[in-house]
């Protein structure tokens, strides 16, 4: 299962269409897909508006793959569930965010190795083309507590006063 989410405050036509568009390529994979008041009207699923959180961590949890646009609460909790994550930056040029801050976000998780990003519509659907050849993988994980180091280094720093 494929799960796809936008948040619930601000649509995000251009990722919503780049997977309806890519949708029959993808064979029998069964897609949720959450995402605010869409414009675009999706021909090959149905949209969620709304997920209620429980049902949201079931479908994250079944995921074989997260699809998001670049907002820090889903990739840390791909991270947490070493989930892999497909991400597509909204970009303030076509009004998706008052700023590129997820273009910025992306770009440095890309960086590190850290997350799949697609910087276009054309990269997203040839990304989801190639998954029945090459499925996506988790790059990071992180987990629930602080590193073994960090509460190493506190417990020294707090030592010294």
């Amino acid at each position: 299962m494929i799960f796809v989410t936008t948040g619930t405050q601000i649509p995000f036509d251009r990722l919503i269409r780049a997977i309806d568009e890519v949708h029959p390529y993808l064979g029998d994979v069964e897609l949720i897909v959450q995402v605010a008041e869409s414009v675009y009207k999706a021909e090959n699923f149905k949209i969620q508006e709304f997920i209620a959180p429980k049902e949201f961590d079931d479908y994250f949890d079944r995921a074989e793959l997260i699809i998001s646009h670049a907002g820090m609460g889903t990739i840390i909790s791909a991270f947490v569930k070493n989930k892999p994550i497909l991400v597509m930056p909204r970009l303030a040029k076509y009004g998706e965010h008052r700023n590129d801050h997820q273009l910025a976000t992306a770009t440095r998780f890309d960086e590190l190795g850290y997350i799949n990003v697609a910087y276009t519509e054309e990269e997203l659907k040839e990304k989801l083309k190639s998954l029945q050849r090459t499925p996506l993988k988790p790059l990071f994980n992180i987990d629930d507590y602080a590193s073994k180091e960090l509460i190493s280094s506190l417990q020294s720093f707090i030592n010294l006063k």
